[in-house]
């Protein structure tokens, strides 16, 4: 399943960095016309794939999750295998819709990967699954330059079609999903969607790791539309897309190194703890970032932020592993993933407007509050509705 993530999440992030150059290539359009397409045809698949993730889930939960993972990559194989063949920016932007929809392959691996996990170690089988989908996001980009600028961006397409086919086949013989034989009847049982959401909403700790999956990518990638334009600010124009690259990569690099690390540590001493840690490390790193004055204090503060960011997500999976039974974790990872789908979409918009009125120190700051205030919110769901409920009292 690591080589199938890798696939994926390279093949997806190859074709990111040329799509502005691809809508060029349809006609002789103003640079503001294919700046605000780029922007509709990138945020375009996450709005589908907000809409589809629970319902994925809930398939995937009912008739087994390996299944849709087959499903999901040959639906993105088959949609990018057509953008190859795009010549309007109508025909490109209703492709990337459609592909939203199987936009889930790596989300349902690890609601997979945590099903098939015994609980004390998910953190650190978790945060090993997500080192696959960090290389292939950092390798991707570059692979995909190269791609472009050999055979062009249509042929680009086209053979990152086939090297997403190729994880379908990677499930198809190579994953067998086991049947978790249970005897607990809450285990078992066949949920409604109403009786998930009940679920997620009687356990307040459940509801607010979720939720903090929308503000964390609403954080994160906050700052992704100006970072370059920050960086040629700081940094000048000279060497500005490798000094851009650079920033962008480096917070992948500190998530790659740290993911399984904190996973391992989250199953010795608990998620919750390390959640909340990660959340103030993140939020106070994001701060001095409005008051750098050379491009490698920036990367050093994104580095940092990434072994941060890094461990959040699998130990938030690891978590609702935990909290969830297992007939229904597939729904409630569905839900978790379109929170974090919908983040995506926010967090771009929110950072190009406060940077647009406010500057793009403004971004730093509201960021770096955001997750501070996560993590207080967590920590005080947390020790009133769990670390209190654990905490044996003594009386006299």
């Amino acid at each position: 399943m690591w080589v199938a993530n890798f696939f994926v999440a390279g093949s997806m992030t190859m074709v990111l960095p040329f799509i502005s150059l691809y809508i060029e290539s349809f006609g002789n359009f103003s640079d503001s016309y294919v700046q605000n397409w780029s922007g509709w045809i990138f945020g375009i698949t996450f709005v589908t794939a907000f809409l589809f993730s629970p319902i994925w889930g809930r398939i995937g939960d009912k008739y087994g999750r390996k299944n849709i993972l087959i499903m999901s990559a040959t639906g993105l194989a088959v949609s990018v295998f057509l953008m190859g063949f795009a010549t309007t920016v109508w025909q490109l932007f209703l492709l990337r819709l459609f592909m939203g929809i199987f936009t889930g392959f790596i989300p349902m691996s690890q609601a997979l990967i945590s099903t098939q996990t015994p609980k004390k170690i998910a953190g650190k089988v978790l945060g090993t699954l997500q080192t696959g989908s960090v290389t292939g996001m950092l390798m991707g980009p570059l692979l995909g330059g190269v791609f472009a600028d050999a055979v062009g961006y249509g042929a680009t397409f086209k053979w990152v079609s086939i090297t997403i086919f190729l994880s379908a086949i990677i499930v198809l013989f190579g994953i067998k999903e086991m049947q978790m034989n249970v005897s607990s009847a809450v285990e078992n049982k066949q949920y409604s969607s109403k009786e998930v959401m009940l679920h997620i909403f009687q356990k307040p700790v459940l509801f607010v790791v979720m939720l903090m999956s929308a503000l964390v990518q609403i954080a994160h990638f906050s700052i992704q539309p100006i970072l370059s334009l920050y960086v040629a600010e700081i940094n000048g124009p000279a060497n500005i897309a490798f000094f851009s690259g650079m920033a962008f990569s480096v917070a992948g690099l500190g998530n790659l190194i740290m993911a399984r690390q904190w996973g391992m540590l989250g199953d010795r001493i608990g998620y919750i703890k390390i959640i909340i840690s990660l959340l103030f490390v993140a939020g106070i790193v994001y701060f001095p970032a409005a008051f750098v004055t050379n491009i490698w204090q920036l990367i050093v503060l994104r580095l940092i932020l990434g072994t941060a960011i890094g461990g959040i997500v699998p130990l938030r999976i690891a978590y609702i592993r935990q909290e969830a039974p297992m007939s229904m974790q597939g729904e409630v990872l569905g839900y978790n993933t379109s929170l974090r789908f919908f983040g995506n979409i926010v967090g771009p918009a929110l950072g190009g407007m406060l940077a647009g009125f406010f500057g793009f120190s403004s971004v730093f700051y509201v960021t770096s509050a955001l997750l501070v205030i996560n993590g207080v919110i967590m920590l005080i769901i947390w020790y009133r509705h769990e670390y209190t409920e654990k905490v044996p009292t003594y009386s006299k």
